[in-house]
């Protein structure tokens, strides 16, 4: 019979089973009931499972289980309220930093672009390149002078090896290739406008501490001088070349340790306690300069010497844009050794960004500190008697070096003799017995013990 019903596609039907307590383990579980999955909300509102609870969301509206990849009828607006707030504080933020990082570049390029002729006319390569240009910048266009004609350029069209972006607010660049000067470095320090938070932060915090003040807009730029060491810098001439191509003869580039500085009134107090150089210099006024720059100098013939005409005339013309121009041989930071207070010369210059974008105004300044080496070279030999008092202020500052670095030798020395009397007395007392450990512990404190007496009386 069960064969007959298999052949026309029956069933067999099954008896019950009825479950033993001895073998209820065994029973076999109940078929599931297959649930059908409602195609919308309304056949999930009409459709009512036998023995299921009806899961409802918000307001009392079924929840439609669908494909998994469906979000549109899983989610509603409500449950990214959270994301709607953010979104539009992420988005202004990103705006102002790439506002903030494209001012900074425009303002960079522009300079550089307008102290490029200068530098140009003024060394071999400019910038972080590796071929030397043949051919100087022609001087003037369509009747211009060069500062007038450098500072209408915009920076549109700068290389991109002349100026390098080393963060958002500070950009740096390079010149070498010139008589009397080894190489120039140049920094744009502009202020952080991609950060407002962070720019308002720094500038609140400057109005109550002077030396975390936010300092403007400016540049910074450091002339190394050869002082007579230009062979350890220019390359010697190819074997063979000097019948076909006479070398010129290299001038004589040293001239005499000394610092001097021009400084403008409102930043003499900072740059003294700031930089150890000018703490070694003397302020005074001078008649040559307006009445809001200072001189710290060493010596009254130092400083007729270095202020000529051209330099007074720039340094009136930036006016306030004018910070410090610097002529030293010291270092800037306090030294410690005697090989950090070896004498490195070299020109400091730092000056305003004009905010209106005029720089023909600093131009001229920024051409005097480059071409100020030459004139070290030429004149800055001094009197005998003036040269001695500045190497005896410099040897003072190597005296007080020298004791400090004696006497922290002679501590090391100390701590060294020391070690090796440990060392010896634990040899010894490695070989002894017990007893003779005993002893010789005796005598070390007998002899302690006489020794501190002996110095009590002497006190005394």
């Amino acid at each position: 019979m069960d064969y007959f019903n298999k052949l026309v596609g029956k069933a067999p039907s099954q008896a019950p089973v009825v479950a033993d307590d001895g073998f209820a383990d065994y029973a076999a579980p109940a078929a599931a009931s297959p649930v059908s999955i409602p195609a919308s909300a309304a056949d999930m509102a009409a459709a009512d499972p036998t023995g299921q609870t009806r899961l409802t969301g918000p307001g009392g509206r079924p929840i439609v289980y669908t494909k998994w990849y469906r979000v549109w009828e899983r989610t509603q607006l409500s449950d990214f309220y959270f994301e709607l707030a953010v979104i539009p504080f992420i988005a202004v933020a990103l705006m102002v930093h790439f506002w903030g990082t494209r001012r900074n570049r425009r303002k960079a390029r522009k300079f550089m672009a307008s102290a490029s002729p200068i530098l140009e006319n003024e060394f071999a390569l400019v910038g972080f390149g590796s071929q030397p240009k043949d051919v100087p910048y022609q001087e003037g266009v369509q009747g211009d002078s060069l500062i007038n004609a450098s500072a209408k350029l915009t920076g549109d069209n700068l290389s991109e090896e002349v100026l390098k972006e080393k963060t958002a607010f500070e950009f740096e660049s390079y010149a070498t290739g010139r008589a009397n000067t080894a190489f120039v470095d140049i920094k744009v320090l502009l202020w952080k406008w991609y950060n407002p938070i962070l720019l308002l932060a720094e500038t609140i915090v400057g109005t109550f501490f002077e030396t975390m003040k936010n300092q403007p807009e400016r540049i910074e730029a450091v002339s190394y001088a050869f002082d007579g060491n230009e062979k350890s810098f220019v390359a010697p001439p190819v074997p063979g070349t000097e019948e076909i191509n006479k070398p010129k003869p290299i001038g004589n580039s040293t001239y005499d340790q000394f610092i001097f500085a021009i400084v403008n009134k409102l930043s003499m107090r900072r740059l003294r306690d700031e930089r150890y150089d000018l703490s070694l210099t003397f302020t005074k006024d001078n008649a040559k300069l307006p009445v809001w720059a200072s001189v710290m100098s060493e010596s009254a013939e130092v400083t007729d010497t270095l202020l000529t005409a051209d330099l007074v005339k720039a340094v009136e013309l930036a006016g306030d844009y004018f910070e410090y121009l610097i002529v030293t041989d010291q270092p800037a930071d306090k030294p410690t050794t005697i090989d950090e207070a070896k004498p490195r010369k070299r020109i400091h210059i730092c000056f305003q960004l004009p905010s209106d974008k005029d720089y023909s105004k600093v131009l001229p300044l920024f051409q005097a500190f480059i071409r100020l080496a030459d004139h070290l070279a030429n004149n800055a030999r001094f009197r005998p008697e003036v040269t001695k008092k500045i190497k005896q202020t410099r040897d003072n500052e190597s005296g007080k070096l020298k004791k400090v670095a004696d006497k922290e030798a002679e501590e090391d020395r100390l701590l060294q003799m020391e070690k090796l009397k440990k060392e010896e007395r634990d040899r010894k007392m490695k070989g002894m017995s017990a007893e003779q450990q005993r002893k010789f512990l005796e005598k070390e404190a007998e002899k302690k013990r006489r020794k501190d007496t002996k110095r009590m009386t002497m006190k005394g």
